[in-house]
C-alpha cells in the first residue's frame, strides 16, 4: 500500500484582515489510493474532534503522497 499525508486547514483572519491557513490536524496513513486516504482521514478527523462533519472544523484538506526514496 502506498503511504499519504493528510492536512486539514482552518483559514483564519488576522488583525489586519489577511487570511492564514492554519492546521488543524496531519495524519500519515497507508491507503491504496489518494482516494481511500481522503476518506479514511476524514473519518478519522470527525471521530477524534467528534463531529459528523470534517467542514465543521477545517476549511480544506490536502493530501499528498509520501515517496520513500530509500526504496
Amino acid at each position: 500500500m502506498r503511504k499519504f499525508l493528510v492536512t486539514f486547514h482552518k483559514v483564519v483572519n488576522d488583525d489586519t484582515g489577511h487570511d492564514h491557513a492554519v492546521v488543524q490536524q496531519r495524519r500519515e496513513l497507508r491507503a491504496p489510493s489518494e482516494v481511500s486516504a481522503l476518506y479514511e482521514a476524514k473519518a478519522l478527523f470527525c471521530r477524534h474532534m467528534g463531529i459528523v462533519d470534517w467542514r465543521l472544523r477545517a476549511d480544506t484538506c490536502d493530501v499528498a503522497e509520501i515517496v520513500d526514496l530509500a526504496a
